[in-house]
């Protein structure tokens, strides 16, 4: 018999960002992302198993599979039992329900290494950390019972709720901002039979934010002139590019910083840089870096934010867009994605500090991040931060790790410490520049 929880979950709407992605999935356009945790320990399954079941009694919004209506998608609660399998796949695959009993994020562990892989149709980075942190808690609770007896005595459990925030917080009369221009396309032989490189860089943080007082950067404005810098090194001038087409980095933005909102389920928007390389004459790193700060400051204010979330959310509440059934709605979807991807070069999310309490930070040396990269898009870049460590990883379907190559150098040039790892689909970077 089904608790009241479970009760409340019989079915429930997708949000408005969420509505597009099982429309545009599939095995080329993943839109999954991960998120690791890098403990000081063996994992053992069974406690995970736990861990996992526990979580989703705390968080029963992610109890749930999804089913295709006659117009959209929406969710509705999973009777059956979360899998927990020893990772054996690249990261950030496409999920298929069939094979994962239907819910839409697959827990995995390697040796020492716990994984969340999310579709982003259940939530986005910042409320899926909020998530994968109560999965971690509850292994840790679990496997030290006695010694953190006292800390899950005292520690809370957020309160969160489903609403969809960008229909409770989107102006109407908002005008959009997105651009016509469409943007340089990273060159370069794909990795064969859909492998997927992962480079983590492992930076020391003290030593970058000293580094960004100098310029007077915050720590994702630093980040992505250096990864403006790194592609135009190693990619745009390697491969002789004499178009017009600017560098764009998307960047995004969660919401909750700018509306209150308690919700677990996507409210993020973006902001797109571009670069325009030539017309802008930004052959420098310093040149690139007050590039980056300008357009940050121009591109992250209030109402330019409320602008493209806005409309955003004018597409999905279009009227015509409402009455298409689902299966032209795919096919027409489909169609355009590619197409729409053209717009952007690069993605880069920082979901910032992940923050762990009290004596739960003894069993944990660092966590990951990575986004699933795709055919237009073929280098995704994500970073996280515990402690003093930041990690910046690169997912590429890329043979040339050249710009991943040039990222390390650049910093290790500015006398900034990073420590290198990766899944060896390439050749071990981490032995080449030494």
């Amino acid at each position: 018999m089904k608790n009241k929880k479970e009760n409340k979950l019989n079915w429930r709407r997708l949000d408005n960002s969420a509505k597009i992605f099982p429309i545009a999935a599939g095995r080329k356009y993943s839109t999954v992302f991960r998120l690791s945790a890098v403990l000081k320990e063996e994992v053992n399954e069974k406690i995970l198993y736990q861990a996992v079941n526990r979580a989703l009694e705390q968080y029963p919004s992610f109890k749930v599979r999804m089913k295709a209506g006659f117009f959209w998608y929406y969710f509705e609660y999973n009777p059956k039992k979360i899998i927990i399998e020893e990772e054996k796949d690249y990261p950030c695959k496409y999920i298929e329900p069939k094979t994962n009993n239907n819910y839409l994020f697959k827990i995995t562990y390697f040796k020492n290494k716990i994984n969340i892989d999310i579709f982003h149709s259940l939530t986005d980075g910042n409320s899926g950390n909020m998530f994968f942190k109560e999965i971690i808690y509850n292994y840790l609770e679990i496997a030290h019972k006695n010694e953190l007896k006292e800390e899950r005595k005292s520690r809370k459990i957020i309160e969160c709720d489903t609403e969809d925030s960008y229909i409770k917080n989107y102006d109407k009369k908002a005008k959009g901002n997105s651009s016509s221009k469409k943007a340089y396309v990273l060159k370069g032989k794909k990795i064969r039979f859909g492998g997927i490189s992962t480079i983590h860089e492992i930076i020391d943080l003290e030593a970058l934010k000293e580094e960004c007082k100098k310029y007077g950067t915050t720590v994702t404005q630093y980040l992505t002139a250096v990864l403006i810098y790194s592609i135009y090194e190693a990619n745009y001038k390697k491969y002789n590019y004499k178009g017009s087409k600017p560098i764009k980095v998307c960047i995004p933005v969660n919401l909750k910083k700018y509306f209150p909102s308690k919700t677990i389920s996507n409210f993020f928007s973006y902001i797109t840089l571009e670069a325009e390389m030539q017309k802008e004459n930004l052959n420098t790193f310093d040149k690139i870096v007050e590039f980056v700060k300008s357009d940050f400051k121009k591109r992250l204010q209030e109402q330019e934010i409320i602008k493209t979330m806005s409309a955003n959310v004018k597409l999905g509440n279009n009227f015509l867009i409402k009455i298409v059934p689902l299966p032209l709605k795919k096919l027409l979807v489909r169609l355009s994605y590619i197409e729409i991807r053209k717009y952007t070069t690069i993605t880069y999310s920082n979901i910032g500090r992940i923050g762990i309490i009290g004596k739960y930070k003894n069993y944990i040396d660092y966590f990951l991040m990575l986004i699933a990269p795709e055919p237009v898009e073929k280098i995704k870049c994500s970073s996280c931060t515990y402690e003093n460590k930041m990690v910046f990883t690169f997912t590429s379907i890329l043979k040339d790790n050249s710009i991943e190559k040039r990222f390390y150098e650049f910093l290790k040039e500015k006398n900034i410490n990073v420590e290198i790892e990766s899944n060896g689909v390439l050749d071990d970077i981490s032995e080449e520049i030494k």
